[in-house]
């Protein structure tokens, strides 16, 4: 009898091992992971948060730096030319990104382009390795001993800034940053002729919505009735509503979107979402939102996807 029932005691303590370690398996194999530039990081958390409250049984986290591509379910990326073609069926486009040349507070580079109004062949004259500039454009000299610091890894905005003015990013003149785009500001912390470029929201404090106390924007040529909006007295908020009201020539604004590897139903429902309820936080985390009719494609976009899947 006592046999039996160890026996018995044996069996229900396997069985409810096995149960627990397949619920378990279960739990981690419904784990999506999104990658994302860090600029655009706070804004996926706040997606991930916000989608959990209505939908508490499929869970998505942010991938870790060291973490296998294979096991990568969704990528934040960039509308530039360095996206394979054969990728923009797979992209959801939810907001764009704006990026502002700019320098140190206080800095010498501060003082060389203090009061300048910067146009697109000058800010091409400042930042690149170009020696055909047009015959209008005097070569400025001061520019020479200034030290562009630019980004260097896949998700920094280099490409997008050099794109905006018909360059690759491989033309930038000066010094290359590896790792984050942040690391672009520290770079100018600590060199007084640095001068760079960044996305809004490494450049400006989402909660205060001011500039950062350690930098300064470099001045660029637009209408008088706009260089407030460009000068570090403006607001985060001023900012996206100035570029989303019309855009300026002088400033890279991208569109920054997800491309999803496996396209099942958890997924396809996730970015649903982000179309419908996540862009509202768009503002928030430094980003502009898209024109309606965009989002509207998109927005069709996912649901033809999820109706072919059923």
């Amino acid at each position: 009898m006592k046999k039996l029932a160890l026996t018995i005691a044996v069996l229900l303590s396997i069985n409810i091992s096995n149960i627990w370690a397949e619920g378990n398996s279960t739990n981690t194999s419904s784990v999506r992971y999104v990658k994302a530039p860090r600029f655009a990081r706070p804004l996926v958390e706040k997606w991930i948060t916000e989608y959990a409250k209505t939908q508490p049984g499929v869970e998505f986290q942010i991938a870790k730096g060291n973490q296998n591509q294979g096991n990568i379910d969704l990528n934040v990326v960039f509308d530039n030319q360095d996206t394979k073609t054969e990728d923009f069926s797979h992209i959801v486009y939810f907001g764009e990104f704006a990026v502002l040349p700019i320098t140190a507070s206080g800095s010498e580079a501060a003082k060389v382009l203090e009061g300048k109004h910067l146009n697109s062949k000058k800010l091409k004259q400042l930042y690149f390795l170009n020696d055909d500039f047009d015959e209008d454009v005097k070569k400025n000299k001061q520019f020479e001993k200034l030290v562009i610091y630019s980004g260097s890894n896949a998700t920094s905005v280099a490409s997008s800034f050099a794109h905006n003015f018909g360059e690759e990013s491989s033309n930038f003149r000066g010094k290359r940053i590896s790792g984050d785009d942040l690391f672009l500001n520290t770079a100018l912390s600590k060199d007084p002729l640095g001068v760079s470029f960044n996305a809004l929201p490494n450049i400006f404090d989402l909660q205060s919505r001011h500039i950062k106390n350690d930098l300064t924007i470099i001045g660029i040529d637009v209408k008088k009735s706009l260089e407030e909006s460009f000068s570090d007295r403006a607001t985060l908020d001023e900012v996206i509503a100035t570029l989303e009201s019309g855009k300026v020539s002088e400033i890279a604004v991208e569109k920054i979107g997800v491309r999803y590897n496996q396209a099942d139903d958890a997924v396809n429902q996730f970015l649903q979402w982000v179309l419908t309820d996540g862009t509202k936080y768009n503002h928030e985390f430094g980003l502009l939102n898209l024109d309606n009719k965009v989002t509207q494609v998109q927005i069709e976009k996912v649901k033809d996807t999820l109706t072919a899947q059923k």
